[in-house]
């Protein structure tokens, strides 16, 4: 099945070009040139991956981001003539998946949706069942779910993935760079400190069904680790 680009940019003919580049490489294309309608479209809706311009009538792509990284870990692209946001943008307070600074190519943009989908696409084969405080903990690679006597934790995409590598090997110490690699499969320049990030999100979330248990341990200097 194609997958769904929504293409968020209020310079039409620069959206236009967009759109007709990826649907020669197969994907279905939205248009939105309002944030305010975006941010509806993406409630009701959600793409497969987001093409977020920074400066938009409405509501601007810094506060979509902002909005939308409180519930899903939908990937964003972001775009942006305003070099001196590139770090926030990609840093812990947004968290986007990757930017594109204008001007650009199109065909620049193609690849790079086509990488970040790549990297999101959910991981196959680990199932890891250990017990935390006397409940098994189960991971379901295929469905991209964390279970807890058959309940279902609200992880991201990028939370699954850290618990997924950290409960495949109990005991095992890893470092950041080593998370870094399990959360992010590919060669984009993510900081370390996004780790923190998120495992303070994935504690967060496990301490609702362990609220006596503590399974990931924090090994100072040297990274962390999950012990049941």
């Amino acid at each position: 099945m194609s997958k769904q680009i929504l293409i968020v940019e209020d310079e039409l003919d620069l959206a236009q070009i967009l759109a007709e580049y990826l649907q020669r490489d197969g994907f279905v294309t939205t248009t939105l040139a309002d944030g305010l309608v975006a941010m509806a479209a993406l409630r009701r809706a959600p793409p497969q991956l987001l093409l977020l311009d920074l400066m938009l009538p409405g509501m601007d792509g810094m506060s979509i981001l902002r909005e939308l990284r409180k519930t899903s870990d939908l990937p964003v692209i972001m775009m942006t003539a305003r070099v001196e946001e590139i770090d926030r943008l990609l840093g812990l307070e947004l968290g986007a998946d990757d930017y594109i600074c204008k001007p650009y190519s199109p065909r620049e943009v193609v690849a790079r949706v086509k990488t970040v989908l790549r990297r999101t696409q959910p991981a196959a084969g680990l199932a890891a069942t250990p017990k935390v405080g006397g409940s098994v903990l189960e991971i379901d690679a295929d469905a991209l779910q964390a279970r807890v006597a058959g309940k279902s934790l609200e992880l991201t995409a990028k939370e699954f993935r850290l618990l997924q590598a950290l409960a495949s090997k109990p005991g095992r110490v890893f470092s950041r760079a080593q998370l870094l690699d399990a959360v992010y499969d590919d060669n984009l320049e993510v900081s370390e400190r996004a780790i923190d990030s998120h495992l303070k999100n994935l504690r967060k979330k496990l301490a609702l069904v362990f609220p006596d248990d503590e399974p990931i341990r924090s090994i100072y200097g040297v990274g962390f680790a999950f012990e049941p």
